[in-house]
């Protein structure tokens, strides 16, 4: 795990889906259940460009997605899997702009 500066070192950068199809990112020290807790929390509405929706988790959102702004804390319900974020993807994340 690689810990970005704002960031407890417990926590690890997710992709997480759920059963109503939603695709978020964001910061968690709990994966365990059927719901977790996001700390700056984005949404991934559309991805374009990826070879599947889990290379958000390896590459991250490139300039053909549309990625939500940050919510302080979301509660993804109904978890139906998660992945651990490369580098790489976090970093994506990070800089992703809201592209219309």
């Amino acid at each position: 795990m690689v810990n970005h500066p704002n960031r407890k070192k417990t926590e690890l950068a997710v992709l997480v889906t759920t059963g109503r199809r939603g695709v978020f990112f964001g910061y968690t020290d709990d994966v365990s259940g059927s719901s977790i807790i996001l700390r700056r929390a984005r949404n991934c509405i559309q991805w374009r460009g990826l070879k599947g929706f889990l290379a958000l988790s390896t590459e991250g959102p490139n300039s053909q997605c549309r990625v939500g702004p940050a919510a302080a804390t979301f509660e993804a319900r109904e978890v139906t899997g998660w992945a651990e974020c490369s580098p790489e993807a976090i970093a994506a994340w990070e800089s992703a702009p809201w592209r219309k």
